[in-house]
């Protein structure tokens, strides 16, 4: 498993000449290390006003995010595997008309879920960006710029994937779910835009 292999080897394997780890691992990586970000900020022993509230929602903030860390750490295999289902599927024999609709339902399956994997790294990016908001209201100012940088590794995270969910789709033919994906990454893009700003806006208040 990608997640599993060391900084360096990991580096390794985004810098070779196969297409996986690709884009999509990469954007799920970050979005990982931007919640994990986050969670260090909110598990810092002073908080912004060393009162209980702030302890009790920086708990909950963190748990959810070391959550999310884990479910964007999983997607960066899970997007990788994925793609080496579409090769794989478009790889199968079509020598005979049986072959040819055997072929064309398996690459629409493994499409359908080429897609479905970034829009998940969305989701779980667009989630992480709105924990900051507890994070930046009650953790420690002085760790102000760890908790922009989580939100912008979050961002880019989202961005990334966002890309992937866009290419991917002009290969999907089922018009409901692409109409469907197309509102749903506008949605989760202006969510994050929105929380980035919530949270930063919080945190020039300090």
């Amino acid at each position: 498993m990608l997640i599993e292999k060391s900084l360096a080897d990991l580096l390794d394997a985004f810098s070779a000449s196969d297409p996986t780890p690709g884009g999509g691992s990469a954007a799920a990586l970050a979005g990982a290390l931007g919640a994990a970000l986050l969670a260090m900020v909110a598990g810092l022993p002073k908080t912004r006003h060393d009162s209980d509230e702030d302890r009790e929602a920086l708990t909950a903030a963190r748990h959810a995010l070391l959550a999310l860390r884990s479910r964007l750490a999983a997607l960066v295999d899970r997007d990788a595997e994925a793609y080496d289902r579409v090769v794989a599927a478009y790889r199968l024999p079509k020598a005979t008309d049986q072959e040819k609709a055997a072929r064309s339902e398996v690459i629409r399956q493994a499409v359908r879920l080429a897609t479905e994997t970034p829009l998940e790294v969305m989701r779980a990016c667009e989630a992480g960006v709105r924990l900051a908001d507890p994070v930046a209201a009650c953790g420690n100012p002085s760790a102000s710029s760890d908790l922009r940088v989580g939100l912008e590794l979050l961002g880019a995270g989202l961005r990334g994937a966002r890309l992937n969910v866009e290419i991917n789709l002009g290969s999907v033919e089922d018009e409901t779910f692409v109409s469907s994906a197309r509102r749903e990454i506008a949605e989760l893009q202006a969510a994050a835009e929105d929380g980035t700003g919530q949270a930063c806006a919080r945190l020039a208040a300090q």
